[in-house]
């Protein structure tokens, strides 16, 4: 699917890889809608990029208010033609220590605000047989390490949406295309101290990639039509580890990870 004159929804837009989507997109000839709760810069992303970028603020974790974004997009008299799940929070923290409202919160993004928002739009696509969904995934949906199941959990979860919209919209002429990352460049470990020191070491073996790179694999996975993109490209043997050796894989990402012991002495003195 070629973007030039395509209208393409971003959620997450106003920062890191949602931006760089929205700027990548744009760039092709796309009509760009910027979703986020951040509506000072997404006010100042449209009006710079131009005419053909519109500023939607909206709190996808809110299936309400998800709704009524889809209401005032067709009012506006737009067709989504891709829709570009991208929105995402969530910081690495044991069971233990996440507080229950912390849990939810990670379920409803990027989860369940993926699942909305699909549902929202894809109506349209199957009325007009064409369309794009692409849901921007972490590495960590193929494995998994300790201290970080909120986390991993709601990143499954969106692996197993992604499967179930392969199959379910198969032949409908709506594509579906699941983007995997290793570590992104974006301001996620700044935005949630201490995450990143609960990142396995052999998985610092693989690369950083920047929202740039993201944002162009992400584009060229629209328009070359693929189902699966990971990213670094050494990030695919993570992945087929876990799904031809997955004790090993296991194994390798707990021995190497972040010790519960030690966890939970830095947590105590973190309090005291």
């Amino acid at each position: 699917m070629k973007l030039i004159g395509r209208t393409v929804l971003i959620t997450g837009a106003s920062s890191g890889i949602g931006e760089a989507v929205a700027r990548a997109a744009h760039a092709r000839g796309a009509t760009v809608l910027l979703v986020a709760r951040g509506e000072v810069k997404l006010k100042a992303m449209s009006d710079e990029l131009g005419i053909r970028a519109h500023a939607y603020p909206c709190d996808v974790g809110d299936p309400a208010a998800v709704a009524a974004l889809a209401e005032t997009v067709r009012q506006d008299g737009r067709d989504v033609d891709v829709l570009v799940n991208n929105a995402g929070s969530g910081r690495w923290v044991s069971i233990e220590d996440a507080d229950p409202a912390e849990l939810l919160d990670m379920a409803k993004v990027p989860y369940l605000a993926a699942l909305m928002a699909t549902r929202a739009f894809v109506g349209g696509m199957l009325d007009r047989r064409a369309g794009w969904i692409v849901t921007v995934n972490s590495g960590i949906s193929r494995a998994v390490w300790p201290g970080a199941v909120g986390y991993a959990s709601a990143r499954w979860a969106l692996r197993g949406l992604d499967l179930a919209l392969k199959s379910d919209l198969r032949g409908t002429g709506v594509g579906v295309t699941e983007i995997v990352l290793g570590t992104v460049s974006s301001s996620y470990f700044a935005n949630n101290p201490g995450s990143e020191d609960k990142l396995p070491k052999v998985a610092r073996m693989v690369p950083t990639v920047t929202p740039e790179q993201v944002a162009d694999a992400v584009c060229k996975a629209i328009e070359r039509r693929r189902g699966t993109v990971i990213l670094p490209w050494q990030m695919k043997f993570v992945a087929m580890s876990s799904q031809h050796m997955p004790r090993m894989n296991h194994f390798m990402l707990w021995l190497t990870g972040a010790r519960r012991s030690a966890r939970r002495r830095a947590a105590a003195s973190s309090t005291s």
